[in-house]
């Protein structure tokens, strides 16, 4: 398995940002009651992690140790607030219904984290692909969450897609069932952080079963190795 083939089965599965690392996950339980809201939240932070990736790898044989971390920051922070300015003009609903959120991202322990530990040691082209993969990752999470409360919620997807992708969207709503009243339990935080605790164990399962495989093909091999020998 080559390097990028091992950043990519990083990011996306085996350490995850949100599943295994668990960070980030003040707006990821907050904000993803939609399908709109989690991919709208989750491309600014994927923007945001691959751009001070990249920047952080390119400056970082000129930054002294003793500041490195403030220096990061700084630049998280300028990312964001040019994501905040995009989506304040393009975006402007989108934007009021992810608030607080938008700014908090200069916080996300996940992006700073991959900054410090991956991006500072790497050369530019694995920096960037490792805030992909990572952002990746933290996206796929936030549309799964969101995808399930919002069916668990309302009953449809891709509500309120217009606020994203303007007018063209304004028919994408899929509407699976009418329900007689909302399921709030699923719409509100406390709904998601169950629902994200079911996520994670099911990947945990994947994660034990693909274990249990691969030692019984080591054992199989060892097996056979050894009727081999004796012959």
């Amino acid at each position: 398995m080559n390097q990028y083939q091992e950043i990519s089965w990083q990011g996306l599965w085996k350490n995850n940002p949100a599943l295994v690392q668990m960070l980030g996950l003040c707006p990821l339980l907050a904000v993803t009651n939609t399908v709109v809201n989690a991919i709208g939240l989750g491309l600014a932070t994927l923007f945001v992690l691959v751009g001070s990736n990249v920047t952080v790898s390119i400056v970082r044989n000129w930054i002294p140790n003793e500041i490195r971390i403030p220096v990061f920051v700084m630049v998280i922070a300028s990312l964001v607030t040019m994501v905040q300015l995009l989506m304040n003009a393009y975006t402007y609903q989108l934007y009021q219904t992810l608030g607080i959120f938008i700014p908090l991202i200069v916080t996300n322990c996940a992006i700073i984290g991959r900054a410090e530990a991956f991006a500072s040691k790497n050369s530019v082209p694995f920096a960037a692909f490792d805030g992909l993969m990572m952002g990746s990752g933290f996206l796929l999470v936030l549309v799964i969450l969101g995808a399930v409360r919002e069916i668990l919620g309302n009953g449809t997807i891709f509500q309120g897609a217009e606020q994203l992708f303007g007018d063209v969207a304004a028919e994408w709503t899929i509407h699976l069932f009418t329900p007689e009243q909302s399921f709030l339990l699923a719409i509100l935080p406390p709904g998601a952080f169950i629902i994200m605790g079911l996520i994670i164990a099911v990947k945990n399962k994947f994660d034990k079963r693909i274990e249990q495989l691969v030692i019984g093909e080591r054992q199989q091999q060892t097996i056979e190795r050894a009727r081999v020998t004796t012959e």
